[in-house]
């Protein structure tokens, strides 16, 4: 499993192919971001377009791209993710992340996923990988519910999700320290004003994952960026 994964926050089909071209070599891993323009705003690609696009390539056939040759985790910053969440299985990703506030139904949603996309359904383990995020300010404890049906918890590192390029909010680590010392087992990853300059305070308190979008996309040098990030993540003894 990677340990910086890069997000992309797509503003169109074409925009999406683009960036995980530039990542082509670079990593096996990558976060796409989706925003519907209702639980969060503005809206990216395909809801850009309307909800048809992702009808239509769920009809089709057509997969996300690059999905045959890296794991893409699709972040879902949508209202009711019970609706479109196994179509995006269905088109490739193999790690969802679902927002706990997103939707009154999340017990039953996962429930489903299970069911449907579990062990015996094909999806052996590592194929599929199931997470709950939670924003600023909420209370890590509840997600105790959900623990035994989801492999991470991502918690998101700025108050405005759906954005590039937000200030992190520090109140974030504490919470990460709480819910590490209660639940020391269950894998954390932050998403959401992730640089050079956090990311060391992210690891001190037992995160494992950064999911990391202005700090690649702005920087002068893709290649070098990430080379930064790993070099940090190796000073705390952290290895992909």
């Amino acid at each position: 499993m990677s340990i910086i994964v890069p997000a992309i926050l797509p503003s169109s089909r074409r925009d999406l192919v683009s960036k995980l071209d530039a990542l082509s070599g670079l990593v096996d891993e990558v976060q796409v971001d989706i925003v519907d323009g209702l639980f969060a705003s503005p809206a990216t690609w395909p809801y850009d377009t309307g909800p048809s696009e992702l009808a239509r390539m769920l009809s089709s056939g057509d997969l996300i791209p690059r999905s045959g040759e890296c794991r893409i985790e699709i972040d879902l910053m949508t209202k009711s993710p019970e609706a479109t969440v196994g179509a995006w299985i269905e088109l490739g990703a193999s790690r969802v992340t679902i927002h706990a506030d997103s939707s009154e139904h999340i017990k039953h949603l996962l429930q489903s996923l299970h069911t449907y996309y579990g062990h015996d359904k094909g999806f052996a383990s590592g194929l599929l990988s199931i997470g709950i995020a939670i924003n600023p300010g909420t209370d890590p404890e509840i997600l105790v519910p959900y623990l035994d049906q989801i492999d991470y918890v991502q918690f998101m590192g700025i108050k405005r999700i759906g954005r590039q390029g937000e200030p992190f909010d520090m109140s974030v680590l504490k919470s990460i320290e709480s819910f590490r010392r209660r639940h020391p087992s269950v894998p954390v990853q932050v998403d959401g004003g992730v640089s050079l300059i956090t990311a060391p305070r992210l690891l001190e308190v037992g995160v494992s994952r950064l999911v990391v979008g202005s700090a690649l996309w702005k920087a002068p040098d893709l290649k070098e960026a990430l080379h930064a990030f790993k070099v940090i993540t190796e000073e705390y003894g952290i290895y992909e």
